[in-house]
């Protein structure tokens, strides 16, 4: 990859992390994880584990509406 891409794609997973450690709401906090794998999926790409990147491709983005899902219920709702 080229270094410039290598940079970006470390910057947005540090953004990402660094965003889920200030957030104080627990939705932000699951879309700043989001951010992270964003960041860290073409450095799997890169290492050629594409079957990898599939799977996690396929259930970070499931998890986390169902994680949202369950965190938007109130107290009220069960």
């Amino acid at each position: 990859m080229d270094d410039l891409l290598v940079l970006l794609f470390a910057a947005v997973a540090l953004i990402g992390a660094v965003s889920a450690h200030l957030q104080r709401d627990r939705f932000g906090k699951l879309i700043a994880v989001g951010i992270v794998f964003g960041g860290i999926a073409p450095f799997i790409a890169a290492r050629g584990y594409l079957d990898v990147l599939i799977a996690v491709s396929l259930i970070v983005p499931v998890t986390t509406i169902i994680i949202l899902l369950i965190c938007r219920r109130d107290t009220h709702d069960a």
